[in-house]
C-alpha cells in the first residue's frame, strides 16, 4: 500500500497532514504516546476561550478549548492535532510543537516536557546571562571553605567566590582592569610567569573550548560578541585558541596551581549545576593530596598575607 497524504483546509490555505510515523517498539518510547495524549488534554482543559481572545459561545461542554480551536489557533490541521492528542504515532516538527505550546500557554518546563513526549530534540531558548547570586548561594560558597569555591556563568564571569578561592587566584593585575570579574580575562591578560595555573598550555585550551560550547547558544548577542572581541584584542593566545574551533563541556579535572606564599597545590575541580540559575555552575576545588590540604588551610587562615581581591 502506498503512502497517503491527508489535507485539511484552513481559510484559503491548504495544509498537508503528516504521514504516520513508524509504530514504536514496546518500551519507554511506546509509553510516551499515551503520556503525550494525557498531557495535551490536561493542558487544553485549563485554557479558556477568554484566555486566547475567543468568545465563549453557547452550549460549551468542553472545560477548556476544543480540539479544533487549538488547531485553528496553532495554524495546524484539525485531523493532525486530533491524532497528536490521541497519541497516534505521527511525526511533529519543532515549529509545530512551538505553535501548540504557545496556544496552550505552556511555560518553559512544560514546553520541554512536550518535546520529550513527542520525541523531538529539544533546544532551550538562550536566556540572558545571570550576573548575580543571592545570599543563599553566597552562604553555600562561604561554607565550603577551606575548599576554594566559585560560581561562574557560562562566560566565566565570577558571580560569587569564597576568600580561599580569591587567595588561590591572586594575580598582580590592576584592580581597575576591565574584565576583572571574569576568569578568562584574568588568566589571559596576566604575564605567563604570574599566571596561577601551572601547565597553562593544557588548561587554557580546555577553558576556551568550554567557552565556545556555551557561545553556540549566544552567537550574535552583543554582550558575547563584545567580550570575544575585547579578549581577542588583549590576548594573542586567546585569539589563537579561539580560532581552533574546539568545544568541550565543564567537568572534573586535576589542576596544579602555584602560590607565592604556600607553593604548588594540586586540586581536583568539580562543576555542579544550580537549579534556577541556567548556564551557571558552582566549581569546587578539592585538595588532591595531604600536602595540598595543609597548604590550602594555610590560605584560609591568612598566614600567606595575601590581599583578598576578586580573581578568576
Amino acid at each position: 500500500m502506498g503512502d497517503v497524504t491527508m489535507v485539511t483546509r484552513t481559510g484559503t490555505e491548504t495544509r498537508p497532514e503528516p504521514r504516520p510515523a513508524p509504530r514504536p517498539a514496546p518500551g519507554s518510547a511506546h509509553r510516551r504516546r499515551p503520556e503525550l495524549a494525557a498531557f495535551l488534554r490536561s493542558r487544553r482543559a485549563r485554557v479558556t476561550p477568554g484566555d486566547v481572545g475567543m468568545p465563549p459561545g453557547l452550549r460549551r461542554r468542553t472545560p477548556g478549548l476544543r480540539r479544533e480551536e487549538v488547531a485553528q489557533l496553532s495554524g495546524v490541521g484539525v485531523t493532525w492535532y486530533t491524532w497528536l492528542e490521541q497519541g497516534r504515532p505521527i511525526n511533529a516538527s519543532a515549529q509545530v510543537l512551538d505553535a501548540v505550546a504557545r496556544t496552550l500557554r505552556l511555560d518553559p518546563p512544560e514546553r520541554e516536557h512536550l518535546y520529550h513526549l513527542a520525541e523531538v530534540p529539544f533546544a532551550a531558548a538562550p536566556e540572558a546571562l545571570v550576573q548575580s547570586v543571592g545570599p543563599e548561594i553566597q552562604g553555600i560558597i562561604d561554607a565550603l571553605a577551606p575548599r576554594p569555591a566559585v560560581v561562574y556563568n557560562s562566560r566565566y564571569d565570577i558571580l560569587a567566590a569564597n576568600p580561599v578561592y580569591n587567595d588561590l587566584f591572586i594575580t598582580p593585575v590592576d584592580a581597575c582592569a576591565p574584565g576583572l570579574n571574569n576568569a578568562l580575562w584574568r588568566l589571559f591578560t596576566v604575564r605567563e610567569q604570574d599566571c596561577p595555573l601551572l601547565f597553562r598550555d593544557k588548561e587554557l585550551p580546555v577553558m576556551v573550548a568550554t567557552l565556545r560550547a556555551s557561545y553556540g547558544l549566544h552567537a550574535g548577542e552583543p554582550g558575547w560578541e563584545d567580550f570575544i572581541r575585547r579578549l581577542s584584542q588583549a590576548s594573542p593566545l586567546f585569539t589563537r585558541l579561539w580560532a581552533s574551533g574546539d568545544v568541550a563541556e565543564p567537568g572534573r579535572r586535576v589542576k596544579v596551581f602555584r602560590h607565592e606564599a604556600v607553593g604548588e597545590l594540586r586540586m581536583t575541580s568539580m562543576s555542579l549545576s544550580i537549579n534556577g540559575m541556567p548556564e551557571c555552575r558552582i566549581v569546587v576545588y578539592t585538595p588532591n593530596d595531604e600536602e595540598t590540604e595543609r597548604r590550602t588551610a594555610a590560605l584560609r587562615n591568612g598566614r600567606n598575607g595575601a590581599t583578598k581581591n576578586p580573581a578568576p
